[in-house]
């Protein structure tokens, strides 16, 4: 699909993923991007940038109301399906948290049927695969969530449930639909509901307040680190791409401690402190493994995507973003 010149539209747009699929739109572009959202997780101030540009229409609509998707995906190539509860959140509000992530994902695909949209691409999340062993994960690895804790096993299985979704409507009504995995999302207009990227925000707080970073166990749990950018150009280019009921791993591939996310911060602010090793009872995680080997062989094959943002930049465009929110 081409994106110059189209119109598309954006689930949860006023986010920090949809905001930045948002400016990659526009500068591929796109004619007309339509942000919509319902602003009970993503605020307006997210995409404030984005005011005075002609082509950016910002959109009050809900994805369990199926009306405004009617009118909002009028017209529209592609739709970008990022609206969702995140682990966090779900776990305090299940029964809305699984109506938006099950019903809502109906009903995107059922407005996409109606408006005669020719593709999806689906937020997921390697949260489908449960917890890691000591094996590199392909997309073709089976789900491990017996050992999840109940909220991160719910949220596993709507992100399941969307995948199957891109591939029945692909198949069944020929709408075209790409399934994205996305690893511990990071980066400016940083949000305080991601479970894991929650070390990096909430430590570099600390910091500046003068506080020691806190981390869990002996700071050896490790996460793959994925810039919101390197993000955002995933979902473009899946969008642009001819591929129909996949699923791709959108990860930096590399393992990165807790411990190391610390030490960047403190190198980055120039302070001495140490790191504090705390357990938060009943704190809520996606995974704790001191493990996590996942494969991005399948999307630089066919999509020819490869991350561009190490954590130890993207961790400084982060701490730079948030120092101009101050001032």
């Amino acid at each position: 699909m081409k994106i110059d010149g189209g119109r598309f539209v954006i689930t949860g747009g006023a986010s920090l993923i949809g905001s930045h699929v948002a400016d990659r739109l526009l500068a591929e572009g796109a004619a007309k991007v339509v942000l919509l959202d319902n602003f009970s997780l993503g605020t307006p101030e997210t995409v404030r940038h984005l005011d005075g540009d002609d082509r950016v229409s910002l959109v009050r609509g809900d994805i369990l109301r199926i009306n405004e998707l009617y009118d909002a995906f009028a017209d529209a190539a592609g739709v970008f399906s990022i609206a969702g509860f995140l682990t966090l959140p779900l776990s305090q509000n299940p029964p809305l948290g699984l109506a938006v992530n099950v019903e809502g994902q109906v009903n995107v695909f059922e407005a996409c049927r109606y408006a005669g949209v020719k593709k999806v691409v689906f937020s997921s999340s390697i949260a489908v695969y449960g917890e890691p062993g000591d094996t590199v994960i392909d997309e073709d690895a089976p789900a491990n969530l017996a050992c999840y804790q109940p909220g991160s096993m719910l949220y596993s299985c709507t992100k399941l449930v969307g995948e199957a979704l891109c591939k029945l409507y692909s198949a069944r009504h020929g709408i075209d639909a790409v399934a994205l995995r996305y690893s511990t999302v990071y980066g400016e207009r940083q949000h305080y509901r991601g479970v894991n990227a929650l070390y990096i925000i909430q430590n570099y707080d600390r910091i500046r307040r003068g506080e020691r970073p806190t981390l869990p166990g002996d700071g050896s749990e490790v996460h793959d680190y994925i810039h919101v950018a390197d993000v955002a150009r995933a979902n473009v280019m899946a969008m642009a791409s001819e591929v129909t009921a996949e699923s791709f791993n959108v990860v930096s591939g590399v393992e990165t401690t807790v411990k190391r996310i610390a030490e960047i911060l403190l190198e980055l602010t120039g302070s001495d402190l140490q790191p504090e090793y705390v357990d938060e009872a009943g704190a809520v995680k996606a995974t704790s493994s001191p493990s996590l080997k996942l494969s991005r062989e399948k999307i630089g094959r066919m999509l020819g995507w490869e991350p561009e943002v190490s954590v130890e930049e993207g961790i400084r465009r982060l701490t730079t973003w948030i120092e101009a929110q101050s001032k």
